[in-house]
């Protein structure tokens, strides 16, 4: 088992995903979206897929979401794309987080491709500020 701090041992995926989106939030990230992909994947439990409005902007996000999670102790098994800024993959394990580049993201389509995989309603996360509330 990782080595968490006490209170964040249990964390879920969901819970993880829950933080990240508050997190992408916090850092002005644009169409978040989680999708639940626990019945169709076997690597992963959630998405968690945001876009940044430029290249710095997409490493700013992937990096407050990193440490963010490291200081609860939560490290990422891989990661990949920081230096480009384009597409930012973050492996957690129970969740994976995609930060891209907003001209990148409908290039590539992860909610079309995983059509199948339910969308997670934010609002029933307790996120705090949605944009456009």
């Amino acid at each position: 088992m990782r080595q968490l701090k006490k209170e964040h041992r249990d964390l879920e995926g969901l819970e993880l995903a829950t933080i990240c989106v508050q997190v992408a939030l916090d850092s002005k990230a644009e169409d978040l979206v989680v999708l639940d992909v626990r019945e169709i994947s076997s690597f992963t439990d959630y998405f968690v897929i945001m876009s940044g409005r430029s290249s710095r902007h997409v490493q700013g996000l992937a990096e407050t979401i990193e440490s963010e999670l490291r200081s609860k102790r939560v490290s990422s098994k891989h990661s990949e794309g920081l230096q480009e800024g384009h597409w930012v993959l973050l492996d957690y394990g129970d969740i994976v987080a995609h930060v891209f580049y907003k001209d990148n993201r409908s290039f590539y389509d992860l909610e079309g491709l995983w059509h199948d995989a339910p969308r997670v309603d934010l609002n029933a996360l307790g996120i705090t500020e949605l944009e456009g509330e």
